[in-house]
């Protein structure tokens, strides 16, 4: 039996493009009405009714009633039928598992605390069991899961999927991430640097929707940034863009893990702020000095204004360097809001260049400790063929 060949041009290929259209928008967008849908691909309304229609007999789309500007229209997204997607952040202190549908909807998430230097094979078990008791508790399997996003709060190198930092995260170091959770899980993986992922979820899903060019601050335990210029999120040669914290901003300060001295980091970082303010015997938490600082204790404030000012003079440099319209700040010390966001944005504003009125705004993440999950999740559901999973 001859071949049937898809020639460019033909009624064929130029249908499976106006499906790859379709499906593009919404794994950018999320769910849209089929009129939203025919603005952002530029097809026919006509276009767009027959191929959801086709998508939605297939099992790709589902269409459900809704209502814009006060009249009625189809809402179309991702079927449930796809399958699920888990996206697992790593962090140095904490783990986070998060099971959605292709549509971005959360269906579970757990959390838990972990011990400072943990490391890689331990931390992947607990996650790989986790998920899979989340995924019982929804009767689901792990074969329904189309891809697993995993965001690690380290440097990762693009071509070997292994953390690239010295003495960050240093149980992990040497590990090839990807393969060690696709041994566990036998399912599709997508790894990346947490931060950003971060900027990722908070451009789609948070903050930063609707706008193109973006730096995400991830203040916690370490200081990192997500980039993203003209809608791609900024990886570098090596993977490694965005490393703000290990930026060097006092030369001969402080020692950073990463073996270098003076870096934003260790000079704002959370531990450093903890060292400034803790108590004999180190019991206080990040959480406890933004707990405190709201309730107007004054040695927190101005713990958190003279981070927020190193912050953001090396924001201020960043912007310089790439221009960006937001900068959407997140991680634990955020949940300071105005104590620490406002000593960023006045630092910032005196070190760029352009005149204050056009500086970029910055914001508080709208995804708070989700936010690099998110991402993963994000990441995982652009890097699968929806419409092959569905068949």
């Amino acid at each position: 039996m001859a071949n049937q060949r898809r020639t460019p041009g033909s009624q064929t290929s130029l249908r499976e493009a106006n499906r790859a259209r379709i499906i593009a928008a919404i794994k950018k967008h999320g769910s849209l009405t089929q009129v939203e849908l025919a603005g952002v691909t530029g097809l026919s309304p006509a276009s767009v009714s027959n191929i959801v229609r086709e998508l939605g007999t297939a099992g790709v789309l589902r269409t459900s009633p809704s209502t814009r500007s006060g009249r009625r229209a189809t809402l179309v997204s991702f079927a449930r039928a796809i399958g699920l997607v888990a996206g697992i952040h790593v962090s140095a202190r904490h783990l986070r598992v998060i099971v959605a549908d292709v549509n971005c909807t959360v269906l579970s998430e757990h959390h838990m605390p972990l011990a400072r230097d943990h490391r890689a094979d331990n931390e992947l078990d607990r996650a790989s069991l986790m998920l899979a008791d989340m995924l019982g508790d929804l009767d689901s399997a792990i074969d329904e899961l189309v891809g697993v996003g995993l965001a690690i709060s380290a440097p990762i190198e693009r071509g070997t999927g292994r953390v690239a930092g010295r003495g960050i995260l240093r149980g992990w170091t040497g590990v090839d991430i990807p393969q060690v959770v696709h041994r566990r899980l036998r399912r599709p993986v997508y790894l990346d640097n947490a931060s950003n992922l971060s900027a990722l979820a908070e451009a789609r899903l948070g903050a930063a929707r609707g706008k193109q060019n973006i730096v995400f601050l991830d203040i916690g335990e370490g200081i990192g940034s997500g980039l993203m210029l003209s809608g791609q999120v900024l990886r570098g040669h090596n993977g490694t863009a965005g490393e703000l914290g290990h930026t060097i901003i006092m030369e001969d300060g402080p020692l950073c893990r990463c073996g270098n001295r003076g870096c934003l980091e260790a000079i704002a970082g959370g531990p450093a702020i903890l060292e400034r303010l803790d108590t004999p015997g180190g019991t206080m938490k990040l959480g406890d000095i933004v707990l405190r600082a709201m309730a107007n204790d004054g040695p927190s404030i101005r713990a958190l204004a003279e981070a927020g000012r190193h912050i953001g003079l090396a924001t201020g440099n960043l912007c310089n360097l790439v221009d960006p319209e937001r900068i959407v700040v997140g991680g634990d010390l955020a949940r300071a809001g105005e104590l620490l966001l406002g000593p960023i944005r006045l630092a910032m504003e005196h070190a760029v260049v352009v005149d204050p009125t056009h500086a970029p705004d910055v914001v508080q993440g709208q995804l708070g400790l989700d936010a690099a999950a998110m991402g993963a999740i994000v990441h995982a559901i652009d890097s699968t063929n929806v419409r092959a999973a569905a068949m």
